[in-house]
């Protein structure tokens, strides 16, 4: 996985500090580790967005005005539900040795036979999976293959399993849905139609 650089700034926590930041172009942050103290930091919104809307996912090298610098990942963002710009993100550190847990997004690959022949439709129901290993194992994405799926077909978490890079583990429901080949509506409806005219 590759690593990006961020620099960062430490912040008061005080009363309207977050929205004085905001204004400035600052997005507030808190990087914290297990057993040790959270800090809280601020960091530049335009290159913050450009880790957080990213296809891929990164280690980020925290880079603090004195020099010093600290490795961690992403753990959580919040947007504003107006205007969907980020106005909060809190930072994990880890070390080399540590197993960490976190969100990578899925890649589509290959044709699917159930869409191009079968006329059905792709549906992803997630966007990124929950994985859990060293950071050295972790993808900078998760590829799933579709050319394997038919008309009506599903892909669980329990599927991919098999495919996860050697020392990753895939958390969540086994049975969760990650992708699967739905029938054209029309058809579904007619089908939904002739069940109930069975019944």
């Amino acid at each position: 996985m590759e690593t990006r650089a961020l620099s960062v700034n430490l912040r008061e926590v005080k009363k309207n500090e977050a929205a004085k930041l905001r204004r400035q172009g600052q997005v507030p942050a808190v990087v914290y580790h297990k057993g040790e103290a959270t800090v809280a930091i601020s960091v530049e919104e335009i290159s913050l967005n450009k880790l957080v809307h990213s296809s891929e996912s990164h280690m980020i090298d925290l880079q603090y005005p004195d020099g010093k610098s600290v490795r961690s990942f992403i753990k959580d963002v919040q947007f504003d539900p107006v205007t969907d710009r980020v106005i909060h993100a809190d930072f994990q550190l880890f070390s080399a040795d540590e197993v960490v847990e976190m969100e990578v997004p899925i890649h589509l690959e290959g044709e699917c036979p159930g869409v191009k022949i079968g006329g059905g439709k792709l549906q992803i129901n997630v966007h990124t999976l929950p994985l859990k290993g060293k950071p050295e194992a972790m993808p900078e994405h998760f590829t799933i293959d579709v050319s394997v799926l038919e008309l009506g077909q599903t892909l669980h978490i329990r599927d991919l399993q098999a495919i996860a890079p050697e020392g990753i583990q895939i958390l969540g429901d086994a049975d969760a849905s990650v992708v699967s080949v739905v029938a054209p509506r029309k058809e579904a409806e007619a089908a939904a139609e002739g069940a109930t005219a069975e019944a």
